[in-house]
């Protein structure tokens, strides 16, 4: 299956063997990859030109990976889906990642039809939430799917494109329960992340539309699964 006609890819690596598997491998399929060794060079080109998807380590040169990610984000205002190749496996190091903006990570050694499958995926959420007009509101949590921008009193909450995809699903839903494995199906499709991957993005999601504010509306169900809704417990 081949991608869309013209899908780029940004691949930030420094491990030249690394680097040059992925490249071919993702040039054999149609894409167009460019490749940086460092991550100085690796922002500049995710600011300077556009791509469909960025690909970067997060041990390189000159820059790390989580603070590239930061810096597109939240000085650059890019939205590009970047997943993360990271040797550390620790629930403290995805959560760091996913706080800097990563959308997706795979611990190295990875297999290459794996990273295919999860760049698949980010492309087709990414490109799914830029269409359609329709705004969500569960109490004073508000989700404009036009513009993927939330707020909650009025107050803006800044959310990567998996706690869009996973808001979005969870406020249609509300005040009903979305069992975990409806989440990552949905997230996700058949390509299921490993056990940590939704507790970290749910975690991150609770950090960002309840921490800061004084009442709960993302609650978990002991085997059941998760319930947006601003209702009292056990209503």
């Amino acid at each position: 299956m081949k991608p869309e006609a013209n899908t780029s890819l940004l691949l930030i690596e420094d491990h030249r063997d690394i680097a040059e598997m992925i490249a071919e491998f993702f040039e054999n399929r149609g894409y167009m990859v460019d490749h940086a060794g460092d991550g100085v060079t690796g922002l500049h080109l995710a600011v300077s030109n556009h791509y469909d998807v960025i690909v970067a380590d997060v041990m390189m040169p000159g820059m790390d990976g989580i603070t590239l990610c930061r810096k597109l984000r939240e000085e650059a205002r890019r939205d590009t889906p970047l997943l993360m190749l990271t040797a550390r496996d620790t629930i403290d190091d995805k959560l760091a990642g996913l706080d800097a903006g990563a959308d997706d990570y795979l611990v190295k050694p990875f297999e290459i039809r794996e990273l295919e499958a999860r760049i698949r995926t980010l492309l087709r959420r990414h490109r799914g939430t830029q269409g359609g007009r329709d705004t969500l509101q569960v109490g004073d949590l508000v989700l404009d799917t036009s513009t993927l921008t939330v707020t909650r009193g009025g107050t803006p909450i800044k959310l990567m494109p998996i706690g869009i995809k996973l808001l979005t699903i969870l406020m249609r839903a509300s005040p009903r329960v979305v069992s975990r494995q409806q989440l990552e199906h949905e997230v996700w499709g058949d390509t299921l992340p490993d056990s940590d991957t939704l507790r970290s993005h749910l975690y991150a999601l609770r950090r960002a539309i309840d921490k800061p504010f004084g009442r709960t509306l993302l609650h978990t169900l002991p085997g059941l699964g998760y319930r947006l809704t601003d209702e009292p417990p056990g209503q």
